[in-house]
């Protein structure tokens, strides 16, 4: 985005920011496996978030503090000023109305969240927004949602640009596909904005046994019961559970289900001396990216696994962020001024 911007910092909102995920990778300034990610020139104004075993995660993080509200509580027109919203918003199946043309529903209350991030763009109009969710929302309603969604937030005043990453490939050691949406006011900023190339092949991404603790495999209290692995067994077959995980590739995505004392589920686990053993609070944090200071026990270990489960990676965050400082101009370029121009006429 060049000088002019990198001399300022832009305000940023943050919606559903959780324990803080997006918030850390866009301002930068952290340590992960070694590597220094650099501040980037954002500052958080304004962060909610419903959960408060969340938002008291964040609070012991960040010196600016974040505020445990209902987002359908929240009064656009009272969030300060800011240049780009972000938002998580949370994962949920969306319905297809049937009216003429089709419209964008919701079949719980969850279903009614994303459209306050879209209501927020619309009284603030911020000059940029990142949204962030899962790869199934890409298909979902047979592949009819997403589209419609797309078609909110350009109809909330913004050009978009979209696409799926996987963190394995920007230097995350787990193999987590999320979609991120990148809205922009300005038609200039659209047209000059990349998203991030990938920073780690095949043959260089960061391992799973990088980011666990040897000393965890001491302690009884990771490993599951008998009962629970006879229980595991019965239904491994149809189930496809059991999920253990190569220490020579990256994690599969780990979710908010981390401490549960079942093993019939699809998150992933560890096999030591023929035992299944599940991931430590801090381990999780690590193969989500978060910093080793990043503080975690403030809240019970069940909260801290729904925290990081939850969260969006750090490091891949960062580096969506870095693409947008970089290739975005507040020059507009005569390129992009004439494929305004033969856009407006179609």
């Amino acid at each position: 985005m060049g000088k002019a911007i990198r001399n300022k910092k832009l305000k940023v909102t943050s919606l559903f920011c959780g324990c803080g995920g997006m918030d850390l990778g866009i301002q930068g300034d952290f340590n992960f496996l070694g590597k220094h990610f650099e501040e980037l020139p954002f500052e958080v104004v304004y962060a909610t978030d419903n959960d408060s075993y969340a938002t008291a995660i964040y609070n012991s993080n960040f010196e600016h503090k974040c505020e445990t509200k209902d987002v359908r509580d929240i009064e656009p027109s009272k969030i300060p000023d800011h240049d780009i919203l972000l938002g998580g918003f949370p994962c949920q199946s969306f319905s297809i109305s049937a009216q003429n043309p089709p419209r964008l529903g919701y079949k719980d209350e969850r279903g009614k969240l994303f459209f306050e991030m879209v209501n927020v763009l619309k009284e603030k109009q911020p000059r940029f927004f990142i949204g962030e969710n899962v790869k199934g929302l890409l298909s979902a309603n047979k592949g009819k949602a997403f589209p419609m969604i797309v078609n909110e937030f350009k109809n909330a005043g913004y050009y978009i640009h979209y696409k799926l990453l996987n963190a394995s490939e920007f230097g995350v050691p787990q193999k987590r596909e999320r979609v991120f949406i990148v809205g922009f006011r300005e038609f200039e900023d659209y047209f000059n904005f990349r998203f991030p190339q990938p920073i780690t092949l095949n043959g260089s991404k960061v391992k799973l046994k990088q980011v666990i603790d040897p000393q965890a495999d001491q302690d009884d209290k990771w490993f599951f019961s008998q009962r629970a692995v006879d229980g595991m067994l019965r239904v491994r077959e149809k189930m496809n559970k059991g999920r253990v995980q190569d220490l020579d590739q990256p994690c599969n995505t780990i979710s908010s289900h981390l401490a549960k004392v079942s093993l019939n589920g699809t998150d992933p686990v560890l096999m030591v001396d023929g035992k299944y053993r599940r991931f430590t609070p801090r381990e999780a944090a690590n193969i989500q990216s978060f910093p080793e200071s990043f503080k975690l026990d403030v809240v019970s270990e069940n909260r801290q696994y729904r925290a990081i489960g939850n969260a969006v990676p750090p490091v891949l965050m960062w580096h969506v962020a870095n693409a947008l400082i970089k290739c975005c101009s507040d020059c507009q370029s005569t390129e992009a001024k004439e494929k305004k121009v033969e856009l407006s006429k179609l």
